[in-house]
């Protein structure tokens, strides 16, 4: 029986009614074009197979997805809207690209050299102090350009009776500075003169930095410290050359002046009055008005007015004291209506070109040398910063209460010099008053001033109130002057 046959039985057989048994559909292969697969990156990624089913619709083209390539690229999420476009965005990302990648090599190069200018490899060697290793920034921060001029400053071996009610524990003045007394900073200035020996300038600046003041307190060159210098005028100003040999020069003077008047001394600035010439034509003059004028020698006339000083003429005002009736006392007081100018000029330095320009005036003068200081960039920078908060109202300037007198140095009527004896009482006072804020009262006993006249034989007492802020020396007038001492060339003028 062949296959028909058996095939007919089966459908006459009584297992069920007759039934049409319906043909297998063929599978039929399509050799459409397929659409472009994407690339194949993966070892377990199966390649797609494209099965019809013969008389279904063709599936829709697949538009091409970017090839992806890291975990966290976003090329998978993009799709390509069309085939036919130009390379101007490809070109747009392409500059975008190379700026990010050139921005982060930059910023990789700026924390490696941080990294670096941060790290302890450098000796820093300070007298009186272990050697440490510090990174090249701290170093460069405690760097003392000028230090070697003059040199440090010992330890002071005065009793700082320090007001434990104010300075306790907790205290702190918010500024970070190498301070015998917290809350205070003091600085000694002296201004030397053409031959480097007498400091006929001498200043006590203290920076009362809790109280936000800055107060000044002007010492007479001719004040009689005879304790002090072996040079027969007993003078203040001949202690830096003819003072202790056994301590350096600076020290001399710093010891003089913390046993006198009580102020630890923290710091020291000293300059010459030709450096003033550099000083002031670095910055741009000082603005000033002069009553009159001041002839400092025949070729040498400052006019009166409104003027603007140069380096030049600012020396011959500071130095001037020819015409003064009251001599040096009357220079004295003409010092600090020039300090008042300068202050003034440094602040609108401040205001109008920012601090960057005062930190760049500092570089210079501590590039050119033309201060001595025992400070630090650092140090110098954050009294310039303080100097530049404070209104002239909170600056105030005294000066050593006393008189004039004569200092007998042989037995004979003209063996004597004319000295500035000091007012002990009234200058304890005025020191107790401003220049102590952190520390216990001082004792008539805790002084070493020595007075050439006596309490009870003052012919006068004419300065021992001098005092006056930057705000009242702006309107201040200059001193009064002899009228004798006019040059005889301006008499028929």
């Amino acid at each position: 029986m062949n296959r028909e046959e058996r095939n007919e039985e089966l459908n006459n057989s009584t297992y069920g009614a007759p039934r049409q048994v319906k043909p297998l559909r063929k599978l039929k292969r399509i050799d459409a074009p397929r659409p472009a697969e994407p690339e194949y990156h993966g070892l377990h990624e199966a390649p797609s197979i494209d099965i019809r089913i013969e008389g279904e619709e063709p599936p829709r083209p697949q538009i091409t997805e970017q090839q992806y390539h890291g975990l966290h690229e976003k090329g998978r999420d993009r799709l390509v809207e069309s085939a036919d476009y130009d390379d101007k965005p490809n070109k747009k990302k392409s500059r975008k690209d190379t700026i990010i990648k050139l921005t982060s090599i930059l910023l990789s190069i700026a924390a490696i050299v941080t990294l670096f200018l941060n790290m302890p490899i450098l000796w820093y060697k300070k007298s009186g102090q272990p050697d440490e290793r510090v990174s090249i920034m701290t170093y460069f921060k405690r760097w003392q350009p000028t230090v070697d001029i003059e040199g440090e400053l010992e330890k002071p071996q005065m009793n700082l009776n320090v007001d434990t009610d104010i300075v306790h524990d907790d205290f702190t003045d918010g500024l970070d500075l190498p301070q015998l007394v917290e809350g205070q900073y003091t600085v000694l200035f002296l201004g030397f003169d053409e031959d480097l020996e007498l400091t006929d300038v001498i200043w006590i600046c203290q920076f009362d930095i809790g109280g936000g003041k800055l107060n000044i307190l002007q010492v007479p060159r001719d004040c009689a410290v005879p304790n002090y210098t072996g040079n027969e005028t007993t003078k203040i100003n001949s202690v830096y050359t003819y003072g202790d040999p056994s301590v350096s020069k600076i020290q001399r003077i710093v010891n003089c002046v913390q046993d006198d008047f009580g102020i630890p001394i923290d710091a020291y600035v000293t300059t010459a009055c030709f450096d003033i010439v550099d000083i002031v034509d670095l910055i741009g003059g000082i603005p000033m008005h002069l009553d009159n004028e001041i002839i400092y020698e025949a070729d040498k006339i400052i006019p009166k007015g409104d003027v603007v000083l140069d380096g030049k003429q600012s020396e011959w005002f500071v130095r001037f004291r020819h015409e003064w009736l009251q001599g040096d006392i009357g220079r004295v007081q003409n010092q600090r209506r020039f300090m008042q100018a300068a202050m003034k000029k440094l602040l609108a330095i401040v205001k109008d070109e920012g601090k960057l320009k005062l930190y760049s005036y500092l570089n210079t003068i501590y590039k050119n040398k033309w201060i001595a200081t025992n400070m630090s960039v650092e140090d110098l920078s954050k009294l310039a910063d303080l100097g530049s908060t404070l209104t002239m109202e909170n600056v105030s300037v005294d000066m050593v209460p006393g008189e004039d007198a004569d200092y007998y140095y042989g037995p004979g009527p003209d063996d004597k010099y004319s000295i500035y004896s000091i007012h002990k009482r009234a200058t304890i006072d005025k020191l107790n008053e401003k220049f102590r804020p952190y520390q216990r009262p001082m004792l008539l006993s805790e002084s070493n001033i020595l007075e050439f006249v006596e309490e009870y034989d003052y012919q006068y007492e004419l300065y021992d109130d001098t005092g006056m802020t930057f705000e009242e020396l702006e309107k201040a007038t200059e001193p009064l002057r002899n009228p004798d001492m006019r040059p005889a060339w301006k008499e028929d003028e």
